[in-house]
């Protein structure tokens, strides 16, 4: 992997909408047939992560069906990255992982504040970590 795209990967804290915006392809649940969204990726304490608001997100069924996944860059750098996903269930963990994410969306979104209640996120929201099958 190369130097710029490690760069890409490695969000500061204060990363915009735009610097966190990717697409992934994960593989339906059923079908097997690959499903390419556009979703925000965050990085927590060395690591990669893919969450959304509280509720059933159709990328995440398919992640816990089939955790392979293509990360695609494409803000800047531009890359295909295989990876496998790990979906994020310990109370604890979660908790570590959702604190500095929902701290950002706050801070981008200040006029929202009952969007960014922690226990709801911790109830409802998926979140899975990202590991890169090339090392980054």
């Amino acid at each position: 992997m190369d130097e710029a795209v490690r760069s890409t990967l490695r969000l500061a804290p204060d990363a915009s909408g735009a610097q966190r915006t990717i697409d992934i392809t994960t593989y339906g649940a059923r079908s097997g047939d690959p499903r390419r969204i556009e979703i925000w990726f965050h990085y927590v304490e060395g690591r990669w992560y893919l969450t959304g608001s509280p509720g059933r997100r159709d990328w995440y069924a398919n992640l816990r069906a089939d955790p392979r996944l293509i990360v695609h860059l494409k803000r800047g750098v531009r890359a295909d990255l295989p990876a496998t996903a790990r979906p994020i269930t310990d109370p604890a963990e979660r908790r570590a992982v959702f604190e500095p994410i929902l701290a950002w969306l706050r801070s981008i979104n200040p006029s929202s504040p009952q969007s960014y209640r922690l226990q709801d996120w911790l109830d409802r929201s998926p979140l899975a970590e990202i590991t890169f099958d090339d090392p980054v």
